[in-house]
């Protein structure tokens, strides 16, 4: 519907009035500030291969930051029929479909060239900094705009000729600049603390002689048909030298081994269907929102369902584990979760030893040890899917005390420079909600005070 003849409570709600009044005085619309806006698509027939063109998903997309996290690629030439929302240095990325829109960031060096579905927009920004206009968005003056167009029931959707009526404020070149410099920062904690983490990961493989070692993929070879029996397969893949080695190798690890079964329960989650979810509310936590990092929301249940399935409430110190469609993914919980329900793909895992830290246990579960085990049980299927007995069977290195212990404070490390990353974000979005509501320097004045920028 034309944005002149809206009708409904929503558009007129007093929130998103109020917040338009505060900012209109001094503002102009987005289309003022751009010079191109394109939303991208999905190839048809899409099969993703495991690597080409990075292709970014409403998932992939966080408020001022780009997660690489369950990341899909496109073949070459199934970019060249979307090659118009090819992304470009400095691009603002803007999702506008489903629960998860309202949701910008800028293309940074790490993912130029790659691609967005149709559930995102690029914009082309002039005579703005292109942190700046994302972090408006992000914030609640320019997601109230989001919400207020926003339009449709089964997919809900921002239209390209609403984006451009968006109000951006005009703040000066100053504030706008504090602000660049703050995500920046943020940006080096983030690539600072992946850095970090893949080092601690090589660390991990150090230790058990595996530094170095690349799986490969060898065309012939003998097993016995003992093996096959034991094993309960007789499918060839399964019997790939490669993944003796890495089983060899955790079970010559010198502190020890066990399987998973022996260090930690294993409790497996719910599934409630697509027609218990909801436009707001307890966030349902699919495998596509778990990462080793962070947990994303996309889907919703209601208050009352979450009443009913409260035991599936993970709790502090677990570990949430993937077990489906991307099997082998998990997160610790360092800190008391808020209200969630993981979905049946995900398993919680509590530990009942203190042979191992939990730390570490993470670490190890998303390192290639545990990789290449799930590679070989799955192998194979069309739908990928790790049996709780093949999960509990796998086999984990227990290094020693002290190694332990300097892993975990590398990790923690590499999680606590996210942490500050994602906070200095929270922080220029609040400067920029300050600075609208009193002024320019109050915001900048607030922004020194909480921060390193200056």
């Amino acid at each position: 519907m034309h944005r002149d003849t809206r009708l409904d409570a929503t558009h007129y709600h007093p929130w998103h009035l109020e917040n338009l009044s505060k900012i209109k005085a001094k503002s102009q619309p987005l289309s003022e500030f751009i010079t191109y806006i394109s939303g991208g698509a999905t190839p048809l027939g899409a099969v993703y291969p495991e690597e080409g063109v990075p292709f970014l998903r409403v998932q992939n997309i966080m408020p001022n930051y780009i997660s690489d996290s369950g990341i899909k690629y496109l073949s070459p030439s199934q970019n060249q029929e979307i090659l118009r929302s090819q992304l470009k240095k400095d691009d603002v990325l803007l999702t506008i479909t489903g629960v998860s829109y309202g949701k910008s960031a800028v293309v940074t060096d790490e993912f130029v060239g790659a691609n967005i579905n149709q559930h995102s927009v690029k914009m082309t920004v002039k005579n703005v900094a292109p942190y700046f206009l994302s972090t408006f968005l992000n914030c609640k003056y320019g997601y109230s705009q989001s919400t207020r167009h926003i339009v449709g029931i089964t997919r809900p959707a921002l239209d390209y000729s609403s984006i451009k009526t968006f109000l951006i404020p005009e703040l000066g070149k100053e504030f706008q600049d504090m602000i660049a410099s703050c995500c920046r920062i943020a940006e080096k904690l983030r690539k600072d603390s992946k850095e970090c983490y893949t080092e601690v990961q090589t660390l991990l493989l150090s230790e058990l002689g595996l530094a170095d070692w690349q799986p490969k993929q060898q065309l012939t070879f003998v097993k016995n048909f003992s093996d096959t029996e034991s094993a309960g397969r007789i499918d060839a893949d399964y019997f790939q030298p490669k993944y003796d080695d890495i089983v060899n190798a955790i079970k010559s690890c010198t502190g020890g081994w066990d399987t998973l079964e022996n260090l930690v329960t294993l409790k497996k989650c719910v599934e409630v269907g697509s027609k218990a979810y909801t436009e707001d509310g307890i966030p349902f936590v699919r495998v596509s929102n778990l990462s080793p990092f962070e947990i994303t929301q996309e889907k919703y249940i209601s208050e009352e369902l979450y009443a009913e399935i409260t035991e599936h409430q993970p709790k502090q110190g677990e570990i949430l584990l993937s077990k489906d469609a991307t099997p082998g993914i998990a997160h610790y919980l360092r800190e008391a979760p808020d209200k969630m329900v993981p979905a049946g793909g995900i398993l919680r895992l509590k530990s009942k030893t203190d042979k191992i830290g939990n730390e570490y246990l993470t670490l190890v579960l998303n390192s290639i040890l545990t990789q290449e085990q799930v590679n070989r049980d799955v192998g194979g299927s069309v739908i990928l899917h790790w049996r709780p007995d093949q999960v509990a069977g796998t086999v984990i290195p227990i290094l020693h005390q002290e190694k332990q212990a300097e892993i975990e404070q590398k990790v923690i490390e590499s999680f606590n420079g996210r942490k500050r990353a994602k906070d200095l974000l929270e922080c220029a979005k609040r400067a920029v909600e300050i600075a609208i509501e009193q002024d320019e320097q109050a915001g900048i004045e607030w922004l020194e005070s909480v921060s390193d920028v200056a």
